[in-house]
């Protein structure tokens, strides 16, 4: 499949960037909204200190780390990584959160997953990007579903939130999946 978008690092809204010094200040107030803890991870919702947040997004051998931003504002929104990759079986997994409840629900998440796996299967070379999401994120689940994932399988009972049990839903899509998606 030939790249139609060049610009490797920009969508239609948002754009893939490095960490910035003053990122960690605008993070920190994710840290206090439970509803993103809550999507984001399956631990326990706990703030993160200055320096916890600092130690966030680098990127290793196994893993692409990027901040979202928007590209009318370059405003910080959001994360997108692809990590645990093994290079020898071309495959890596998805995490992805928008941070502030002002920026969901506004096709950010969906234009930062299409860029965030173009980046997978074109620059990284993967041929699988899986995911795991909890049961209870509908608009995750809708939005990765939009792109080209399919459920594989769950873990039962995985999270206990609020005096409930929660599955945990184990997403895939393949590249030749996506990229039919991106000729329709």
């Amino acid at each position: 499949m030939t790249i139609i978008n060049s610009k490797l690092f920009y969508g239609d809204r948002v754009k893939l960037s490095a960490a910035r010094e003053e990122d960690v200040d605008i993070m920190m107030k994710w840290g206090e909204d439970d509803e993103y803890l809550r999507n984001v991870d399956t631990d326990m919702a706990l703030p993160k200190t200055k320096e916890q947040w600092g130690e966030e997004g680098s990127s290793g051998h196994n893993s692409a780390y990027f901040r979202l931003r928007t590209i009318e504002h370059d405003e910080l929104i959001g994360f997108a990584v692809i990590h645990s990759i093994e290079w020898n079986n071309r495959a890596g997994m998805l995490a992805i959160g928008i941070g502030q409840a002002a920026h969901r629900n506004k096709g950010y998440g969906s234009d930062a997953l299409k860029l965030i796996l173009r980046y997978a299967f074109h620059e990284l070379n993967l041929d699988r990007v899986g995911l795991e999401v909890i049961e209870y994120n509908k608009g995750g689940i809708r939005a990765y579903e939009k792109v080209g994932y399919q459920l594989e399988g769950r873990k039962r009972s995985m999270v206990y939130r609020d005096g409930k049990r929660y599955d945990v839903l184990v997403m895939g899509v393949l590249r030749h999946e996506w990229e039919n998606l991106q000729t329709v």
